[in-house]
């Protein structure tokens, strides 16, 4: 027998992915001051983060972080179910729980292990996962590596959903969802969602990841929003790098689910706590969302100003009244071209190609922050607008 040998397997992926003109470099950011970043030594205002209420970098915040490491330490030490659940981690899930209405929370180190977390503990063999085709990455592979079975349905569709249960009557089942979808910037029909699962006696799962901080009363999300709660979402996903500008993730659910989740979950039993000063930080941060109301009303301003000017130009966006604004491109080649325009014109708006979205579907995702100002957006449609006539003027040319 003759094995495949794995160096000649990514030579040969690599190989490809140059010819599709598919690979990626990192870029070393060195400096950052509010949404102007330092990159490969220049000064770049960047439009491509998630901290959409510009804590990553708030004072108190930042203060506390260094006053928790001071006084317990660089790290946690253990898992949470041995020695690493810290006070300060404690007092995070029963304020995220009180925040959004739920009985219990659980503290995760990502959205990602959250999801697998999620899926592993509460399906098995011959149970089924619907799903809307857009989900995050970390929801569609979480089933794949349950081993429950994976149906999809089309985007934004609850009878697509509906059907796609009916057809598969045995087993338990979820149903689960993103609530703003990451490179969309839309939102799913959460109550339409809902009646579907619970006509079909399936769990309602919502990713929230994008929602939490910058919709709904008190920044409670796309859940709260759709006026929904733990009877109609038992359970719920909210990441702590986004809106809130750190790094982890929170489930909050039903008593029963939280306890099995914290009790059977091999991503959260098997795995060393977050630090307990970023807990600490990320209790203020969670602070600054609930009250500091005008992050949110700057930001949708700052939304419904991109929207107008980048449709005055001509540009085509999605429907998202979101922070997340894409900008449709096309090709890569086009999308590549706009992104490396608006460097040179000062703006840092990485593209996003298949597979992260669909193969022709390649686009700039434009996202917004309350640190941006309307000069900061004006500036960058301007920019746009002037790359994407360039660019088309090049391509019919050549063509």
């Amino acid at each position: 027998m003759t094995r495949p040998d794995l160096h000649e397997r990514i030579k040969a992926a690599r190989a490809e992915r140059v010819a599709q003109g598919r690979t990626r470099a990192r870029r070393t950011v060195t400096r950052r001051d509010g949404v102007r970043v330092e990159v490969d030594g220049r000064w770049l205002t960047e439009f491509a983060s998630n901290d959409y209420l510009g804590l990553a970098q708030q004072f108190e915040v930042g203060a506390t972080l260094q006053d928790g490491a001071a006084r317990d330490g660089f790290g946690a030490g253990a898992s949470h179910l041995i020695t690493g659940h810290h006070a300060a981690h404690d007092g995070l899930e029963r304020d995220i729980a009180e925040w959004l209405g739920y009985p219990r929370a659980l503290l995760f180190g990502s959205g990602f292990l959250a999801n697998l977390a999620v899926q592993q503990a509460l399906l098995e063999d011959g149970d089924v996962c619907v799903q809307d085709r857009l989900n995050h990455a970390s929801l569609l592979d979480a089933t794949r590596l349950a081993g429950a079975k994976l149906r999809r349905y089309p985007h934004l569709d609850p009878e697509g959903a509906l059907r796609q249960l009916k057809v598969a009557p045995e087993g338990a089942a979820m149903l689960a969802t993103d609530g703003v979808f990451s490179m969309d910037g839309d939102v799913a029909p959460l109550r339409a969602l809902s009646l579907v699962a619970r006509m079909q006696q399936a769990l309602f799962y919502v990713d929230d990841a994008h929602g939490i901080g910058v919709r709904g009363p008190e920044g409670r999300g796309s859940v709260a929003e759709a006026r929904m709660g733990p009877a109609e979402v038992p359970l719920q996903l909210l990441t702590l790098g986004k809106a809130l500008g750190g790094y982890g993730a929170v489930l909050v659910g039903t008593d029963d689910l939280i306890q099995h989740l914290s009790e059977t979950a091999r991503p959260y039993i098997y795995t060393t706590a977050l630090p307990p000063a970023l807990a600490a930080a990320t209790r203020v941060a969670v602070r600054h969302a609930r009250r500091d109301q005008w992050r949110r009303d700057k930001l949708l301003g700052l939304v419904d100003r991109f929207r107008l000017l980048a449709q005055r130009r001509g540009l085509e966006l999605t429907a998202s009244e979101s922070p997340i604004q894409p900008v449709l491109c096309g090709s890569e080649r086009n999308a590549l071209a706009l992104s490396a325009a608006l460097e040179n014109a000062g703006l840092w708006v990485p593209a996003i190609r298949p597979p992260t979205v669909p193969e022709g579907k390649a686009r700039l995702r434009v996202t917004l922050s309350a640190l941006h100002s309307l000069q900061d957006v004006e500036r960058l449609v301007e920019a746009l607008g002037r790359s994407w006539e360039a660019v088309q003027r090049i391509r019919s040319a050549v063509a």
